[in-house]
């Protein structure tokens, strides 16, 4: 066929990718054959057929996410960090995987730094730098200790801890009390505006909620079921993770006459927790992180599940763990959100990934279920479409779709749960998060939130170790 017998004829168009360039040309009269394409995937593929031929893995997984499903949360005590993590002498707890101080990036060192001034370890910045640095303070991941912290996750004896039980499987979990938005420790700021706060919260927030919770329940109440809050606000319109507005509120209204029946404290004292608490549109975030947490450890040490239970970054490095290689970390360089930013700043202010927080895309919500919170791309960036769009491309990664957590804009679509390593490694396709984005210089605080995905490396680890349990096993 010449050139000229080419063009004689109408084109037969071929096209694989995006629809925009198939219906720009249908829209011109042309005939397009769409062929259905997606990533290329990753991984040896005698590993990948390693773990698709394991006869354990049907099963195993199965087991993992009923578990996940069956898995409850209620809040039953708020105590000191100190008398439920038995935490040794002079330790602080961070997000992520595990890090030295040489290694820490900038929000990790300053949010240190504060905790350091808080506790009273030291009496400047200098002082809390030297004895970090000189390995007088202990570092160890919150995961480590049943424990979820959002962005830098520093935890430290002081501080109070919500305590949320498993009534199903017996498990426990805790996190930290959320301080709000903006020059806030888990950003890396320790001004003394930031240690002003912790000290009330240490001294005010955290007996008035402990007062209240068990006290309620003491009373005869049963505990807040925040499972039930958790699946209630992706009705409302938030995600779990970036946006908690309808979460907060609902918490503030179980705890509420709990709050204003605590006795033998002043009237001021329960307006401020009560204001705190009602100004504070992140205050669930910390019940909902330990919610997670819950269900995801209740599917640990599954032999033969691809099934991940943690996604977590410490600033510096991302790190997943899977239910078929229990505590084992897989890590890689974490990446840097894109998004938008708070007043002057810009990217090159961001750090890299940071926060325990990814706990809740682990668990099937937050940047999962961003179908369910259309307004969260005011927050985040992008756009309603990309916020559909990247729910019903979760779907392909995950290995069920959890009932407790619908989505009405899909039908009321159980959320995509159950990230599956095989199946990532297949797809190509990476688990999407949106986050908060903390300042890279310490004290800075919080510059930003935007949406971020792990490194693929965390994941090509993971399909490794898996083969090799996988062929172990046989």
């Amino acid at each position: 066929m010449s050139l000229g017998d080419l063009l004689s004829a109408p084109p037969a168009i071929v096209a694989a990718g995006v629809d925009v360039f198939s219906d720009a040309l249908r829209a011109q009269g042309a005939e397009v054959h769409d062929v259905e394409w997606r990533p290329p995937g990753f991984g040896d593929p005698a590993d990948l057929a390693a773990l698709a031929l394991d006869p354990r893995r049907a099963a195993a997984n199965r087991t993992a996410v009923e578990r996940i499903m069956a898995a409850g949360s209620q809040l039953v005590d708020v105590r000191p960090a100190s008398e439920v993590l038995d935490l040794p002498e002079r330790t602080l707890l961070h997000a992520g995987p595990p890090i030295a101080w040489a290694d820490a990036s900038g929000p990790l060192r300053g949010a240190l730094v504060g905790a350091c001034l808080f506790e009273g370890w030291a009496d400047s910045v200098e002082d809390a730098e030297r004895i970090l640095a000189a390995g007088e303070v202990a570092l160890d991941p919150c995961h480590h200790h049943r424990t979820v912290g959002p962005m830098a996750g520093v935890t430290s004896p002081s501080m109070w801890m919500w305590c949320l039980s498993d009534p199903v499987h017996g498990g426990q979990a805790f996190s930290n009390l959320n301080e709000g938005l903006g020059k806030v420790l888990r950003m890396g700021a320790f001004n003394d505006e930031v240690i002003t706060r912790l000290r009330w919260m240490r001294d005010v927030l955290g007996p008035v909620l402990s007062k209240a919770v068990r006290g309620s329940i003491d009373a005869g109440n049963d505990p807040i079921d925040v499972k039930a809050i958790l699946a209630q606000m992706l009705q409302m319109g938030d995600e779990g993770h970036n946006r908690n507005r309808a979460g907060s509120l609902m918490a503030l209204r179980e705890l509420s006459p709990a709050i204003v029946a605590v006795e033998g404290v002043p009237s001021s004292d329960i307006a401020a927790v009560l204001t705190f608490a009602g100004g504070n549109e992140h205050f669930f975030l910390n019940l909902g992180m330990p919610t997670a947490k819950l269900a995801l450890d209740s599917a640990r040490d599954i032999p033969g599940s691809t099934m991940l239970t943690v996604m977590a970054r410490n600033g510096t490095e991302f790190g997943i763990q899977t239910a078929g290689t229990g505590d084992r970390w897989f890590t890689g360089p974490a990446n840097t959100p894109v998004g938008l930013f708070l007043g002057d700043y810009g990217p090159d202010d961001a750090n890299p990934d940071i926060g325990d927080s990814a706990i809740m895309e682990t668990y099937g919500v937050g940047g999962f279920t961003m179908a369910a919170a259309p307004a969260i791309v005011r927050f985040v960036g992008g756009t309603v479409p990309d916020a559909l769009a990247t729910t019903e491309r979760m779907y392909q990664l995950t290995l069920a779709e959890n009932p407790a957590m619908q989505v009405p804009i899909l039908g009321f679509r159980g959320a995509p749960t159950g990230i599956d390593v095989l199946s990532v490694a297949r797809t190509g396709w990476l688990p999407q998060i949106n986050t908060g984005m903390a300042g890279r210089v310490a004290g800075t605080g919080q510059v930003g939130a935007g949406l971020v995905q792990p490194p693929q490396q965390c994941f090509e680890q993971a399909l490794v170790a898996l083969a090799e349990e996988a062929r172990a096993a046989v």
